[in-house]
């Protein structure tokens, strides 16, 4: 399985980003861009790759264990960037070191469970906005959503999403996003795991 754990951003937070979404989409260029999906805007957290099946159970204890470990926190939508001419992203505020926090503690179940991971880098909480088919300026979407700050919510939870790759070679498919387990953080009531 194609694997990643995740913060979902509520409902209330997607709608007043895709309200502003929606007027980055009218700049000129924006035809040209690969627009995400609102219903899979995500923080990822810690980026699995190919996890052999027998190794889920494994990974899926060790982000129960790591949700447990960590507080309810708070977070908001706010601003953007790009990384180079690929992708636009919008960024975040709040308690960002719990966020690093809570990134690290999925990264580090994921290597005890033998998952093999890129290199440690700064995590840098980012939501995939748009895509370019190459490389393109960017720059002009990410200026005009320096002024976005959306409403603040706390995260209670932990996701396991499996991506399920485009196979039909129709162009401009994109993949489809599967939560296969969530954890409430803090050791709450209401966690649930397994495949879905």
């Amino acid at each position: 399985m194609r694997l990643f754990a995740a913060v979902l951003p509520p409902d209330s937070a997607t709608t007043e980003l895709a309200t502003a979404a929606r007027a980055l989409q009218e700049l000129p260029g924006a035809d040209g861009l690969r627009w995400t999906a609102r219903d899979s805007w995500h923080f990822t957290l810690a980026f699995m790759a190919e996890v052999d099946d027998a190794t889920v159970p494994d990974v899926m204890a060790r982000l129960e264990r790591a949700a447990h470990r960590t507080p309810p926190f708070s977070l908001a939508l706010r601003g953007g960037g790009h990384f180079g001419g690929r992708a636009l992203w919008a960024g975040a505020t709040g308690d960002l070191a719990a966020l690093r926090l809570l990134a690290a503690r999925a990264d580090a179940a994921a290597r005890k469970a033998g998952v093999p991971m890129e290199e440690h880098r700064h995590y840098r909480p980012h939501l995939t906005l748009a895509r370019t088919r190459g490389e393109g300026d960017l720059g002009p979407y990410a200026d005009a959503l320096d002024a976005f700050e959306g409403t603040a919510w706390t995260v209670r939870e932990l996701t396991l999403v499996r991506s399920n790759l485009p196979r039909s070679g129709v162009p401009g498919e994109r993949p489809r996003y599967e939560v296969v387990g969530r954890w409430v953080l803090g050791g709450g009531a209401g966690v649930s795991g397994g495949a879905g």
